[in-house]
């Protein structure tokens, strides 16, 4: 199947990791599954159905097969696949996903994180606009290695909506509309991503605020690791994946490395700019401290 989101690399004599296949899944999801149900799950194996669109089978975190429904769209499925499906995926080979974006700022990796709307790709388009890296949006992978947590580079793309565009002066008409969100909108951002792992240094909650000024706070001790349960991505998986043990261990390595922030958004008006003026600063603040 064609991911054209994805960059294509000659992978030479070595093998791939993760196969991503058409397949036949209809009668096996009929035998597994009731007619009113729409996902199945199994300590290493995720298969779920979207009506109108297919049937997904992410197993043993290095397959995803797809079973496209009649008239559906490749675009919508995609959007599944390199969602949900890698979100199981990177759950099944033991790899924390965190629902947000990643940036480079001064070598080193800081994710946004938040809830559906909280205006995570804005922030994080707002400092490619000062000239920053994308390091990836929507789902980071969030590994150790040599116990060190870094986020791997997704792909060079970022899903914004019109209004967005509109206030960094970017003209719709020139991008592709996301399936079925008219005014949300695929913008490539290849000039501008980090295509190699880059340390993790910090992680910020962006929420959204009725008052008028923005707020930046430090967070710690045990709500560091209820702020990484909360936006790990597809977290519902970890029960039957018997990941609890795994996650708690992996997410309290990771709190101790970085520093992590609550950032206080005002929703009457247009703030990404000043939102990266803080970070930046709390970011510099955080390294004079640590090179006194």
């Amino acid at each position: 199947m064609k991911i054209p989101e994805l960059i294509a690399v000659d992978l030479g004599k070595s093998e791939e990791e993760v196969t991503v296949q058409i397949k036949e899944l209809e009668l096996l999801w009929n035998q597994t599954c009731r007619e009113d149900q729409y996902f199945h799950v199994e300590a290493n194996r995720f298969f779920f159905k979207v009506p109108d669109v297919a049937i997904f089978d992410v197993k043993n975190g290095n397959e995803i097969s797809i079973c496209p429904m009649k008239n559906s769209n490749e675009d919508q499925i995609r959007l599944y696949v390199l969602g949900s499906c890698m979100g199981a995926l990177l759950l099944q080979r033991k790899i924390l996903p965190l629902h947000g974006s990643a940036v480079v700022i001064n070598g080193k990796a800081y994710g946004i994180v938040g809830k559906s709307g909280a205006g995570k790709s804005t922030l994080a388009s707002a400092f490619l606009q000062k000239g920053y890296e994308l390091l990836t949006d929507d789902v980071i992978a969030l590994p150790l290695q040599n116990n060190q947590p870094v986020v791997i580079p997704a792909y060079p793309q970022q899903k914004l909506w019109q209004e967005s565009l509109s206030h960094f002066g970017m003209n719709a008409t020139i991008y592709r509309p996301i399936v079925q969100r008219e005014t949300k909108f695929s913008i490539p951002v290849t000039s501008q991503f980090a295509n190699c792992p880059v340390p993790l240094a910090g992680v910020v909650e962006l929420v959204k605020s009725n008052q008028e000024e923005i707020e930046i706070n430090e967070v710690a001790g045990i709500e560091k690791l209820q702020m990484l349960f909360n936006h790990t991505y597809r977290r519902f998986l970890m029960e039957s994946f018997n990941l609890y043990d795994w996650h708690f261990q992996t997410t309290v390595s990771v709190a101790n490395q970085i520093g992590m922030y609550q950032l206080k958004r005002p929703i009457n008006r247009f703030t990404a700019s000043e939102l990266v003026e803080s970070i930046l600063h709390k970011i510099h603040e955080g390294e004079k401290k640590n090179d006194k």
